[in-house]
């Protein structure tokens, strides 16, 4: 690194203060932490709103279904409709449990025993962990990027002031008007550090929250349609 060339530019840039300033006055590795950090905060962005619209599409859809389930009509009906071809995570979970029990009686297996139930259970504990899968994903990023970034933005700024000092000292100037600059471009790089840590924690949270409502709710209506199953077993017996 050429300290007399950086202390030139550092002077010559020391008047521009903005945003796009402090980007092209900062030093190549500073820069290049500042640009993942932006496209982690876009991505953490992305991630968000298709998790807030994928909630809020499978508790649509939970509403509607459960809506029709409990109405008091046939359930065989049900799953010709919407059971053989789910399009949400709990007409997926009443599939998996109701295909399994038809599978049963059509095979002329007693439904009345015990391992049809357990198999029921099981298909519909199946599904669950699939969908859930399915809707965590990303999840473990929300969380890196919230632990991380900061302390990655930190490095940038510890990086940037060791630039600067190096640069300050080869124009043997203390200047406040010298210094400022510098110092401002290094804490540029935590500032969007934290752009995009804080956003990610609480999106995390609040999806963390949402999802375990989620997956409580299927799991509640897996326990209830199994009951349901083995009632009508035992009314058929």
């Amino acid at each position: 690194m050429d300290q007399a060339v950086d202390a030139v530019n550092l002077g010559a840039a020391g008047g521009d203060l903005s945003l796009w300033g402090l980007f092209m006055q900062a030093d190549i590795v500073v820069k290049i932490v500042m640009l993942a950090l932006l496209g982690a905060s876009v991505w953490v962005w992305a991630i968000v709103i298709e998790k807030f619209l994928s909630i809020r599409r499978a508790t649509r859809d939970a509403d509607r279904f459960e809506d029709r389930f409990w109405s008091g009509g046939s359930l065989d009906e049900l799953y010709d409709e919407v059971g053989a071809r789910p399009t949400s995570p709990i007409t997926t979970v009443f599939g998996a449990g109701m295909g399994e029990w038809r599978r049963s009686a059509r095979t002329g297996t007693d439904i009345r025993a015990s391992g049809v139930r357990e198999r029921v259970d099981r298909a519909m504990a199946v599904a669950i962990g699939r969908e859930m899968e399915r809707l965590e994903r990303w999840m473990i990023f929300l969380a890196s990027v919230g632990s991380t970034a900061p302390f990655v933005g930190l490095f940038g700024t510890v990086w940037g002031i060791m630039h600067s000092f190096a640069a300050i000292a080869a124009m043997h100037n203390t200047n406040l008007s010298v210094v400022a600059p510098g110092i401002a471009e290094a804490l540029f790089a935590t500032a969007i550090g934290l752009v995009a840590a804080i956003p990610a924690v609480i999106a995390y949270n609040k999806i963390s929250t949402d999802l375990a409502r989620v997956a409580g709710r299927l799991e509640g209506f897996a326990a209830e349609f199994g009951a349901i199953l083995s009632r009508q077993t035992e009314e058929r017996a």
